[in-house]
């Protein structure tokens, strides 16, 4: 699950990345164009709701592809993602 929570205040979007807990097989962190693309930089958080999770802010206006790295170099893709290309994940905000 990806949300967008926009602030024209202050011109930034915070999204959050979220991930059910059950699903995960060891740690994950969501890596992209907001981290430079470094593991571990964001790892998802276990969340009393079932979920893991992780947020970031960025400008509005801003286009940030991403993926998940999975425990033993797994990649993955949400598919909540305004879209998904060869890249990776990709939102508009």
């Amino acid at each position: 699950m990806l949300k967008k929570s926009r602030s024209a205040k202050s011109g930034t979007c915070t999204l959050t990345f979220a991930l059910p807990t059950p699903s995960l097989d060891g740690p994950v962190s969501v890596v992209g164009t907001f981290n430079g693309w470094v593991p571990g930089a964001h790892p998802l958080k276990k969340r009393s709701n079932g979920m893991s999770s992780a947020s970031v802010t960025v400008p509005l206006g801003t286009t940030v592809t991403f993926r998940y790295l999975g425990d033993g170099g797994k990649w993955f893709d949400d598919i909540d993602a305004d879209r998904v290309t060869v890249e990776g994940s990709v939102v508009a905000v």
